[in-house]
């Protein structure tokens, strides 16, 4: 394990493992508005394995895409972000893991940086949002996911990718979470969403839109799970499920919310996405998208 010291020369200590370094990222963290940081963690997985290697092949899809986006007219290269690494994880103990990916994200927003984390599993979501939280008490959630993630408990675990966004759900005011592409669930899952979370079921842009103004006013933390997407366009990922979203759908929903984000009615303090297991997926089309997601996001919300 080596120690990641940023060239301010303030240092993570043993938080942070080697980064291997997201397309364009700058060296001044503290000049950085968005810090993206990895979560290498495949803990609870259920089905199939694999999405502790998301976030290096995140980063090294990458390199496959350009750093203009046609649709911002913005250029990385004219944007400040910073690229931490990945936060170094007591493999082995959940609890301590989870632990590591909290003090992360609350060190990034103590120094006044927008948190991008790339997983790993979707639990890494829950400390992370946990830290927000206690920084922004009024904190609202967008969820992307095929799956609702509202199990109270699964396979006897209140910590687990099928649970995180119930446990997010209490940890939150009622009704602070929004949820979009859901397609798989028990017949509890949706119960508990009717009573407790914002689920849309219609179309995606019009959603958001939807959910901006119920939150107008708010800070907002992002979490996309990468099987939102219809599994045509990312088949790289643990549990697949049919009917989901194509691209062109949610590049469209985060430009709205970036709309809302620059007009100052809703402010945008974190984002992760997660999910992405690369060796399910030879063709790495899931990489490479979930790479040019991650771009139009700091486009979207770096300085």
């Amino acid at each position: 394990m080596t120690t990641r010291t940023d060239p301010t020369g303030e240092t993570f200590g043993s938080l942070i493992d080697r980064a291997h370094g997201f397309l364009a990222a700058g060296k001044d963290y503290r000049r950085s508005s968005v810090v993206i940081f990895g979560v290498p963690l495949d803990a609870t997985t259920s089905y199939r394995p694999g999405a502790y290697l998301g976030p290096r092949r995140i980063r090294e899809a990458s390199m496959s895409i350009e750093e203009y986006s046609w649709d911002l007219d913005h250029d990385l290269l004219e944007t400040t972000f910073y690229d931490l690494g990945d936060a170094a994880l007591p493999l082995g103990n959940l609890t301590a893991c989870l632990g590591v990916i909290r003090d992360v994200a609350a060190r990034l927003l103590g120094d006044g940086h927008i948190p991008f984390m790339l997983g790993g599993e979707h639990l890494v979501t829950l400390p992370a949002i946990e830290a927000i939280a206690a920084k922004h008490p009024q904190l609202a959630v967008l969820h992307f996911d095929a799956h609702a993630d509202l199990r109270d408990t699964y396979l006897g675990e209140r910590l687990s990718h099928a649970t995180v966004m119930r446990r997010v759900a209490e940890a939150l005011s009622p009704k602070s979470v929004a949820q979009f592409g859901i397609r798989s669930g028990a017949k509890e899952e949706l119960g508990f969403a009717k009573a407790n979370t914002l689920l849309f079921r219609d179309g995606l842009v019009a959603s958001v839109k939807a959910a901006l103004r119920e939150f107008r006013g708010r800070p907002i933390y992002v979490t996309f799970d990468i099987d939102a997407f219809d599994p045509a366009y990312a088949p790289g990922t643990g549990t697949p499920e049919p009917g989901g979203f194509a691209p062109r759908e949610v590049f469209d929903s985060l430009y709205a919310l970036r709309e809302s984000h620059r007009r100052g009615e809703v402010r945008v303090v974190g984002l992760d996405l997660v999910e992405v297991a690369p060796a399910l997926d030879p063709s790495e089309r899931t990489a490479v998208l979930a790479a040019k997601l991650i771009r139009e996001a700091i486009l979207c919300f770096g300085r």
